[in-house]
C-alpha cells in the first residue's frame, strides 16, 4: 500500500504579487460591518475637526483676549478649550471601542474560517503538513495581525481626516508659513514606504521561522517526543537543535524591530525641529518688509504643525505596518485557498433508513494524481448488508486505503462506492458519519475525562449508555477501578492507558453511536490473546444485525467472516470462506502457512 505518510510535504504556492487584489481582498473583510465602520469614521472625522479649533482658540487668547483684558472672552475661550479636550476623549473611547470590536471580529471571521477549512481538506494534507504549521497559522499569524485589523481602519480614517482638517487650518492662518511645513512630506512618505518593504520582507520570514519552531516543540514535547527523544539518548540533541532555531528567531526579531528605526530617526528629528524653522521663518517674512504675523498666529501655527505631524508620521507608520501584515495575510490566505478535494453534494441523496449494504465497482484509488501506479486497482466488492468481510494481505496491499473509502476520508479516482446503492458521493457528511464507524489501528483519545472521551461520539449519551457501551467493549471494569472512575482523565493522546485499553475505549466510543456499517482497522492489534479474544467476543455480539468490515494481519480474528477478501498489489486476488480459501491452497493459505511459521496465533482448523 502506498501510504498518504509517503508524499512530499505540503509547501505553500508563491506569494501573490497582485499586492492591489490582496489589498481588496482584506478590505473585504470588513464588508460586514460597514455600518459599525461608518459611525467610526463620523467619530474619527468629528473628533478630528474638534481638535482642530483648539489653535484657533488658542490665538484669540493671545491676540485678543489678554491683550485687551477682556477676562469674559477669556472664561469663554477657556471653557471652549476644556469642552474641546472633552469632546476628543469621548470621541476616542468611542471610536476606540467600535473599531477594536469591528477587528475582534473579522479576526474571529479568520480563525474560524481558516479552521473550517481545514475540517474539510482530505486526510492527505495532514499527512504532508507539520501540525506545528497548523497551529502556527491559526494562532501564530492571525494573532500577529491583530493590531493591523483591529486598529488600521480607525488609524487611518483619524489620521487622514486629522491632517486635512490640519492643512486646511494651517492655509487658513499663513500660506507662507503652510508651504514651508510641507516641503518635506514627499520625503518622509518615500523613507516610510522603503521602510515597510524592508519590514515586509523580514515579517515573511520570521513567521515562517516561528512556524518551524512550533512544529519542532510540537513535535518533540509531545508524550510520544518525549519518549524518543530520552529512549534514544537525543534529548541533547534536540536542546541543540531549538536553540538554533531560537538563535535564527532573535536574528530574525532584531531585525524586525531595528528596520527602518534610522530612517524614522531622521523623521523625528526633523519634526523636532521644524518649530524653530517655523519662528525663523516668520521672523524673516516681518523682517523682509512682508505681512506681519501676530505673535498669536504663529504659535497657533506651530501648535497646528505639531498637530499635523504626528498624525502624518502615524499614517505612514500604519502603512508601514500594513505592509508588514500583508505577509500574514498572504499565509492565511493561503490555507483559505487550499482546494477542497472532498466537497458536499449541494443536494445530497437522504437516507431514511440505513441497511447497511456496501458495494465497490471497478474502484481505482492513488493518492496522487502523478503517482506511477495505483494503490487500488481494479476492485469489486460486495458486502450485504448485515455481513461481515474480512480484507487481509501483506503490508502495502492497500487493507487500510479500502477502510478509508468507505467513510469517506478519500474519494475513489475511478469506480464508484455506494452505500445502500446510494454513491457515498452524494451522501451529506452528517448522513455518512452516522452510518459508518471506524475504529483505527491509531487510537486517538482527547487529553480529558473518560466520559468526555466517550461522549465525543454521542454529546447527549446518558452515563448508562457509556457504561453499556464500555461494558460490550470490555473495558468497564477497568474504568470503575480507576479513582474517578469515568471522570478520569486519559493524560494527552491517552498515555495514561495502554494500547489495548486505549483501542477498548475507541471501541466503546464507536459502540455508543452505533452505526449500521462498522469498519475495524487492526483495530485488536494492540491486544493481548487474552484481551483480543474477549473483545472480539464482543465484536462478534455487536456485528449481528450490522455490516462489518474487518482490516486485519491476525487470521486468527477473521476466519468466521462471511467473506475473506485477500488484497495483492492493490488487487482482489482471492475471495471466499475460510475454508474455501484454505482449500484453493493460493496467497490465503500462504498466509496462514507463513503466519504459523512465525508464531501468529493462527487458527486454520
Amino acid at each position: 500500500m502506498q501510504h498518504p505518510h509517503a508524499t512530499p510535504e505540503w509547501t505553500p504556492p508563491p506569494p501573490d504579487p497582485d499586492k492591489p487584489a490582496q489589498v481588496r481582498r482584506i478590505l473585504r473583510l470588513f464588508r460586514p460591518y460597514r455600518a459599525r465602520l461608518t459611525l467610526v469614521a463620523l467619530l474619527v472625522a468629528a473628533s478630528s475637526l474638534v481638535s482642530v479649533a483648539s489653535p484657533f482658540l488658542l490665538r484669540e487668547v493671545l491676540d485678543t483676549a489678554i491683550p485687551q483684558g477682556r477676562t469674559g472672552l477669556l472664561a469663554l475661550l477657556a471653557a471652549g478649550m476644556i469642552a474641546v479636550a472633552v469632546l476628543s476623549g469621548v470621541f476616542g473611547v468611542l471610536q476606540t471601542l467600535i473599531s477594536t470590536t469591528v477587528g475582534q471580529r473579522v479576526m474571529h471571521d479568520l480563525r474560524t474560517g481558516v479552521y473550517d477549512r481545514l475540517q474539510r481538506m482530505p486526510l492527505a494534507f495532514f499527512t504532508r503538513t507539520r501540525t506545528g504549521e497548523v497551529q502556527s497559522r491559526i494562532a501564530g499569524d492571525i494573532g500577529g495581525m491583530q493590531a493591523t485589523v483591529t486598529s488600521t481602519a480607525t488609524s487611518l480614517v483619524s489620521n487622514a481626516t486629522s491632517v486635512i482638517a490640519t492643512v486646511v487650518a494651517m492655509l487658513a492662518l499663513d500660506w507662507r508659513l503652510t508651504v514651508v511645513s510641507l516641503l518635506l512630506l514627499p520625503l518622509f512618505v518615500w523613507i516610510s514606504r522603503k521602510v515597510g518593504r524592508e519590514r515586509k520582507r523580514i515579517t515573511s520570514q520570521r513567521q515562517k521561522q516561528m512556524a518551524a519552531m512550533a512544529a519542532q516543540v510540537t513535535e518533540s514535547l509531545s508524550v510520544s517526543g518525549i519518549l524518543l527523544g530520552r529512549t534514544m539518548g537525543r534529548a541533547g540533541s534536540l536542546t541543540r537543535d531549538f536553540a538554533q532555531e531560537s538563535e535564527r528567531l532573535a536574528g530574525l526579531e532584531i531585525g524586525a524591530s531595528m528596520a527602518g528605526r534610522w530612517r524614522m530617526a531622521v523623521i523625528g528629528v526633523v519634526m523636532a525641529a521644524m518649530p524653530a524653522v517655523i519662528y525663523w521663518a516668520a521672523g524673516l517674512a516681518m523682517a523682509g518688509g512682508g505681512a506681519a504675523i501676530s505673535l498669536g498666529t504663529v504659535v497657533a501655527f506651530v501648535s497646528l504643525q505639531q498637530g499635523l505631524f504626528r498624525p502624518a508620521v502615524s499614517l505612514l507608520a500604519t502603512g508601514v505596518q500594513v505592509q508588514a501584515s500583508l505577509a500574514l495575510f498572504q499565509r492565511i490566505f493561503e490555507y483559505l485557498d487550499l482546494p477542497i478535494d472532498l466537497t458536499e453534494p449541494a443536494e445530497p441523496v437522504p437516507l431514511e433508513r440505513v441497511r447497511g449494504e456496501v458495494r465497490l465497482e471497478s474502484v481505482d484509488f492513488r493518492y496522487e494524481a502523478d503517482a506511477a501506479t495505483d494503490t487500488l486497482s481494479g476492485v469489486d466488492l460486495t458486502v450485504p448488508a448485515g455481513s461481515s468481510l474480512a480484507v487481509v494481505g501483506t503490508t502495502g496491499s492497500g487493507k487500510t486505503t479500502l477502510s478509508y473509502l468507505v467513510p469517506r476520508l478519500y474519494d475513489v479516482t475511478a469506480g464508484r462506492l455506494t452505500l445502500d446503492g446510494v454513491d457515498v458521493r452524494d451522501l451529506a457528511f452528517d448522513t455518512l458519519a452516522d452510518a459508518v464507524g471506524v475504529v483505527s489501528q491509531e487510537t486517538y483519545l482527547f487529553h480529558s475525562s473518560v466520559a468526555d472521551n466517550l461522549r465525543f461520539a454521542k454529546p447527549d449519551a446518558t452515563d448508562a449508555e457509556l457504561e453499556a457501551a464500555a461494558r460490550a467493549a470490555q473495558i468497564h471494569d477497568h474504568i470503575a477501578a480507576l479513582p474517578q472512575g469515568y471522570d478520569t482523565l486519559v493524560g494527552e493522546r491517552g498515555y495514561r492507558f495502554s494500547g489495548g485499553e486505549k483501542q477498548r475505549l475507541a471501541l466503546a466510543r464507536t459502540i455508543l453511536r452505533d452505526p449500521p456499517v462498522l469498519i475495524l482497522d487492526e483495530a485488536t492489534s494492540a491486544l493481548d490473546t487474552r484481551t483480543e479474544r474477549a473483545v472480539q467476543q464482543a465484536v462478534e455480539a455487536l456485528s449481528a444485525g450490522r455490516t462489518t468490515i474487518t482490516i486485519a494481519h491476525r487470521l486468527s480474528t477473521v476466519r468466521d467472516a462471511d467473506q475473506i477478501a485477500v488484497l495483492d498489489a492493490g488487487r482482489v486476488v482471492e475471495l471466499g470462506t475460510h475454508g474455501e480459501l484454505l482449500a484453493a491452497d493460493g496467497h490465503y493459505a500462504a498466509l496462514v502457512r507463513r503466519d504459523a511459521t512465525t508464531g501468529e496465533p493462527v487458527a486454520v482448523a
